[in-house]
């Protein structure tokens, strides 16, 4: 093993070691073999690192790490001075040879799903004051007077949420590209651009190989910005500030991430499979070419033994357009854990059907926990495919929405989670199983009848099948439903009385059916059974009317945040104490109907649901407090939630 040093004092000329360092990490990425290691020393590197080669099993990776107790930072931006007055705003020039062929002030948003109104074009370009992104303007003659700026896209999002900083909106830029240059108009307000650090994103990614199948790598302990990354839609090539591209056991751990376009950490797919085919030929829907990319991601070997197996942990990631985590195809067999997730999508620059803080397309096997997602417009959002999956463990509130499901068949499960949002769920699938969770706000259903979409065989990608979204085949046991501690206006219900149309057991399904004829024609419009058992019920949450032991309680819950730390404040009568409901695992989950599939640990065995949300033990058959905190009791509580 050879460990390789980068200095922001050293050469690329030198020979790469702790006292002749590399000047960049580039040089130290030509030299690196399966097994070594680069260690980067404090300071700012402007460039995008492109590792040319991988390693070759997990015990003989190559990894990419901070200096122990250094400050590193890799920036896709690069500074801008020369600024002059232009009345009462600020104007440079800038050569554009300083961006290659990737102009990012050239490039717009552009791609499938993406719902941005014609008349508000929005560029991947960022300007960048003491290390905070102003807001694009959609003029020259709205940097000047930024008030109309903010008028019209108020007037386009209907924005409800509150500005932290009002002053803020009106630091905007506008450019205008020419052939030779790009000239960048911007209102700094009271600040001047020669005497504060003024950046401008140039490159497309920080951290993010150009081939396929760089596999083994690890990314450790850097600070990762500024990254003029594009749309990414699940029909599209999927690059990020930071990621694999198209390869399998990454580890992304420890770093602290933000300020990317669109996307920060991409496990996503590639452009051979699908380039927003929809987008640029108009000739078919989008879910049409969605369908197709899977076929064709299996025609160049999308399976566990070269896609996927990614690990991405203890990350602080926010301040990006888009996604913290995206991805689809790619994601596979991967874990997403302990990171702390906010502000995503918040400042409105653009709006399409791709936003969340972690986005999946075929999360297969996927296994999501204990991360603090909050302060976005969506906390999760897991959209076809979503089988094997677990969420587990994680702490979602101060979100517009929290948990979307998309068009899954499942097996998938959610358990121990708290979601304390106005909009809690969202669930427009089949085949899932929620237990001991918090739901702090609605839940919605919905049926999808006109997309069908696949499912697979168990751990693994082949497909097995496809159907649409009838609803039901859900199990809800031993949760928590509660008003939302604001009392917004929000659309659905609190509770499970979604689901009162439904059959209350598989006997009572097969009675509506066996009553009919035909083949397909038995099954149209009869609902799925659902199993729901053994749920809290507080404040106007209401039970489903065939549940077994409901339980209504006294009292409210809410998550409030102090110095990072996330807390859960409960108030409940003593009649609280008395309610226990049975720990279960896998065995207690009545196979999931269309995958014909149970619920399953990746290994095979049944899924074992045995440590609650603050990590005290769960035995199976034995009595807890409902909810994700087994040993919650009675009066006002304050329980910490983040970090774990």
């Amino acid at each position: 093993m050879t460990d390789f040093h980068v200095a922001v004092h050293g050469s690329d000329t030198a020979a790469g070691t702790a006292d002749s360092p590399f000047r960049t990490i580039n040089r130290a990425a030509r030299e690196a073999l399966p097994g070594d290691v680069v260690t980067v020393h404090e300071g700012t590197y402007r460039e995008w690192v492109n590792p040319r080669r991988g390693g070759l099993s997990d015990l003989r990776r190559i990894t990419y790490q901070a200096a122990e107790g250094e400050h590193v930072v890799i920036k896709g931006s690069e500074e801008v001075s020369g600024w002059e007055r232009d009345g009462d705003v600020w104007r440079t020039k800038v050569d554009n040879a300083l961006f290659g062929d990737h102009n990012p002030f050239a490039l717009t948003i552009w791609g499938d799903w993406l719902a941005r109104p014609h008349d508000l074009p929005a560029h991947l370009g960022d300007v960048y004051l003491n290390g905070r992104s102003l807001d694009e303007a959609l003029s020259l003659d709205a940097v000047r007077h930024p008030e109309r700026r903010t008028e019209i896209i108020d007037d386009w999002t209907q924005q409800v949420d509150p500005i932290e900083d009002p002053d803020w909106t009106t630091r905007v830029w506008y450019a205008e590209v020419g052939e030779d240059a790009t000239t960048i108009w911007a209102n700094f307000g009271d600040a001047d651009p020669n005497d504060e650090l003024v950046e401008i994103n140039v490159r497309r990614s920080v951290f993010f190989p150009a081939e396929h199948h760089v596999d083994w790598i690890t990314v450790r302990g850097f600070e990762m910005a500024h990254a003029a990354t594009p749309w990414s839609p699940p029909t599209a090539d999927q690059p990020g500030l930071v990621g694999p591209n198209w390869a399998k056991g990454w580890i992304i751990e420890d770093n602290h991430i933000h300020d990317s376009k669109c996307s920060a950490v991409s496990l996503g797919k590639e452009a051979s499979t699908g380039d927003n085919y929809s987008a640029l030929r108009g000739d078919k829907p989008g879910y049409q070419y969605q369908l197709e990319s899977v076929f064709s991601a299996l025609g160049i070997g999308w399976d566990k033994e070269r896609i996927g197996s990614h690990v991405v942990r203890r990350n602080h990631i926010h301040d990006c357009g888009q996604n913290a985590v995206v991805g689809h195809l790619g994601c596979v067999f991967s874990t997403i854990e302990g990171n702390d997730i906010h502000h995503i999508a918040t400042r409105r620059q653009f709006y399409g059907y791709e936003i969340a803080g972690i986005k999946l397309h075929a999360a297969i096997d996927v296994r999501i926990e204990g991360n603090h997602i909050h302060d976005c417009s969506l906390g999760i959002w897991l959209d076809w495919q979503t089988q094997g999956t677990r969420l587990t463990r994680n702490v979602l509130h101060h979100n517009n929405r929290d948990l979307f499901i998309e068009v899954s068949h499942g097996p998938y499960l959610v358990d121990h989670n708290v979601f304390a949002s106005p909009v809690a769920l969202e669930n427009f699938s089949q085949g899932g199983a929620y237990v001991a969770n918090l739901f702090g706000g609605t839940v919605r259903l919905e049926d999808v009848l006109d997309r069908a979409t696949p499912y697979h065989r168990p751990h693994s990608t082949e497909v097995a099948g496809y159907a649409v979204i009838i609803g039901g085949d859900d199990r809800f046991i031993g949760n928590v439903f509660a008003d939302h501690e604001s009392g917004a206006p929000v659309s659905g219900l609190a509770g499970t009385a979604v689901y009162d149309d439904y059959p209350a057991s598989i006997e009572e399904y097969l009675d509506v059916t066996a009553g009919r004829f035909g083949d397909v024609e038995k099954f149209l419009g009869v609902k799925q059974y659902v199993d729901i058992r053994h749920n809290a019920y507080a404040g106007s949450a209401q039970a489903f009317g065939g549940e077994q032991d409901p339980h209504r309680v006294d009292g409210s819950f809410r998550v409030v945040v102090e110095d990072g730390t996330a807390y859960l404040e409960s108030r409940l009568d003593g009649a609280w104490d008395a309610v226990r409901t049975p720990a279960v695992d896998g065995r207690d989950l009545v196979r999931v109907r269309f995958v014909d599939a149970n619920f399953e640990d990746p290994d095979g065995r049944p899924a074992r649901l045995d440590r609650d949300l603050v990590g005290n033990a769960k035995t199976h058959g034995e009595g807890y407090a409902p909810g994700p905190v087994a040993n919650l009791g009675s009066g006002e509580r304050r329980t910490q939630l983040w970090p774990q």
